[in-house]
């Protein structure tokens, strides 16, 4: 007896303690940002391509190779009549080095370690992309969990007038079309809650694969969260200049670019070379010699020019036309945010419009139908109507809920929030 009532008391500790180990972790939708932040495969590749150009940037600044020769210097030809000692040439040893201009390796220096910040300009316009597919994601989630809690609540109705037909019929009471007509509702409106868990399964796994982690993953969302539309202060350009990460990215290139014509520029000033050769003589009466030479090139011969010349002139106009397009897309945010704004407010409007009014009707007139119902003064098709009526308008402000808080996502995204 003492062993079963321990038996008894060890199921009933441990039976909670699987129940809430089995239970999936809520994630808010802040921590899952944060995990795709700190995680996502994609974003990192960006932090790598950065550093890359660090090296890249230190290597522009090596010198070529010398170079080593060994030869035959003035040799004749086997077969030759050699005169004198002096005729049979000599061994040749030759070292030579090119010796780049400073200014010119400082300048691309500073031209390639600049196109690290354009990566990293890229990594916060790709991450703000992932962040609204997640937040689109989430919102998914949440508005399906919405629909079946409103899909599970329509179902009792039907259930218990399906219960009410089947009581009726053996008294003639109630029609048997109208049992088979509960009957199809409650497995149509079990359907349509299916679909949703297939819209919840689908969103857990993409957001399971943009945080770097397997997709079948369990865990469940904060479903008291609410979107809240947060208008900004200003939509003034230079406030806007300093948020948008893609502005930045052509604030980079911009300043990439200029880097780039400066070290353009560099190409007019010479480079050097040192040549040094030995010579060993075959004949055994000449003196060892050596040559050394010092060389410098002439870039500013009018055909040696030309090349970063109008290199430079075609990089200006890139740079005046880059310019111009920030000004357009500038221009073009700014607009476009205004008329998100009107766009947000005014759907905020008709939701709070047909969540105040046109629903507590509809509710009204399937209470008084049904209750007209469970008096046996009203047929069961008149009921199933309202009972449609109410779900249909339900199921539409959970479609315009889902616009808005997609709404929403796009100003957030805009404004990369």
């Amino acid at each position: 007896m003492k062993y079963i009532t321990k038996y008894i008391m060890g199921l009933l500790f441990c039976v909670p303690v699987q129940l809430w180990a089995q239970q999936a972790p809520v994630i808010p939708l802040d921590s899952i940002l944060q995990r795709i932040d700190r995680n996502n495969i994609l974003l990192q590749s960006y932090g790598l391509k950065a550093e890359s150009y660090k090296y890249s940037a230190d290597a522009a600044t090596a010198w070529m190779a010398p170079m080593v020769g060994a030869g035959t210097f003035m040799t004749p030809y086997p077969g030759q009549t050699i005169m004198d000692e002096k005729d049979k040439g000599s061994i040749m040893l030759q070292l030579e080095q090119d010796i780049p201009n400073p200014a010119k390796l400082r300048a691309k220096k500073q031209f390639i370690a600049s196109q690290g910040n354009v990566e990293l300009a890229t990594r916060g316009i790709t991450g703000n992309e992932l962040k609204a597919q997640a937040k689109r994601l989430y919102f998914n989630w949440l508005v399906a969990r919405q629909r079946i809690h409103v899909l599970q609540e329509n179902e009792k109705i039907m259930v218990m007038m399906k219960q009410i037909e089947e009581v009726r019929y053996p008294y003639n009471q109630s029609q048997l079309s109208g049992v088979y007509k509960a009957t199809a509702k409650i497995e149509e409106n079990r359907n349509m809650i299916r679909m949703q868990e297939g819209t919840i399964a689908k969103a857990r796994s993409w957001l399971n694969s943009l945080m770097n982690v397997p997709g079948n993953q369990a865990f469940d969302i904060d479903t008291t969260y609410r979107p809240v539309f947060e208008a900004a202060p200003s939509y003034d350009t230079a406030a806007l200049a300093a948020v948008r990460q893609d502005v930045w990215k052509m604030n980079e290139s911009i300043r990439s670019m200029q880097l780039n014509v400066v070290s353009m520029k560099q190409d007019k000033k010479p480079d050097f070379k040192v040549r040094f050769d030995h010579m060993s003589p075959l004949g055994g009466m000449m003196p060892k010699a050596f040559s050394a030479m010092g060389m410098v090139s002439i870039p500013i011969v009018p055909w040696a020019s030309k090349m970063y010349r109008s290199g430079i002139k075609s990089m200006e106009y890139n740079v005046q036309a880059m310019e111009k397009e920030r000004a357009a897309m500038l221009q073009e945010t700014q607009g476009m945010l205004y008329g998100m704004q009107y766009e947000i407010q005014s759907m905020q409007q008709r939701i709070t419009a047909m969540e105040s009014k046109i629903i507590p009707a509809l509710q009204h007139t399937l209470d008084a139908g049904f209750l007209n119902y469970q008096e046996n003064k009203l047929a069961i098709t008149n009921v199933i109507d309202a009972w449609e009526a109410l779900t249909m308008m339900q199921s539409g402000i959970l479609d315009e809920k889902l616009k808005l808080y997609e709404m929403i996502v796009d100003y957030e995204k805009q404004l990369y929030r």
